[in-house]
């Protein structure tokens, strides 16, 4: 079986590549089959918006399809940025780091703790309609200052608590262990067992 991973983030490809580097799938990216796909993410929740981008993608590729759609919450900002994470500052050619610079702006005066979760709900797709979803949630805070070299986004920022380091500061097998997306691949894998058989 060949599984379309639905996204141009390299960081999410590493990532789901290597939480489901065991499994027997031939695990493919969208660069590699030469499809070029924007998907507009109008969802009103991260639901909608994976199973916008996974049922685009397996329409267009003609083969499974894996999509996530994540966001960070700050309990401070009323649950923003949300899912509006990935556009969440007011510049349309942001980066990572413009992004988690607007975060803080935002948080400045408010008094810390800035307890926080990461979200995330992926989608698989078949061309043919059918779909399953799974969802998970990595509780944390929001720091002001940039921690680690690893992961992409707001990472540098968001402090695990037991573990009293960053997202970025985890090698890739602790932050699969621990992520909202990794938490989220996981509960969906008994789905991409069953499809695989």
């Amino acid at each position: 079986m060949k599984l379309l991973l639905a996204t141009n983030n390299h960081g999410k490809q590493k990532e789901i590549r290597a939480l489901l580097g065991d499994l027997d799938i031939g695990l493919i990216t969208p660069g590699e089959i030469g499809l070029a796909l924007a998907v507009t993410e109008d969802g009103a929740t991260y639901r909608e918006n994976a199973t916008l981008k996974a049922r685009a993608f397996a329409q267009a590729s003609g083969i499974w399809s894996l999509a996530d759609d994540s966001g960070l919450e700050v309990e401070a900002l009323d649950g923003a940025p949300g899912l509006h994470s990935a556009r969440y500052a007011p510049s349309p050619n942001a980066t990572d780091a413009d992004r988690r610079g607007f975060l803080l702006r935002n948080l400045a005066g408010i008094p810390r703790p800035w307890g926080a979760r990461f979200r995330c709900v992926v989608a698989l797709a078949h061309p043919g309609g059918e779909i399953h979803h799974a969802a998970g949630i990595c509780p944390g805070e929001i720091i002001p200052q940039e921690r680690g070299e690893g992961g992409f986004g707001y990472d540098p920022i968001f402090l695990l608590s037991p573990q009293k380091r960053t997202m970025a500061e985890l090698t890739m097998p602790e932050k699969n262990q621990l992520s909202h997306r990794a938490r989220a691949i996981i509960a969906l894998r008994p789905a991409l067992l069953e499809v695989c058989e």
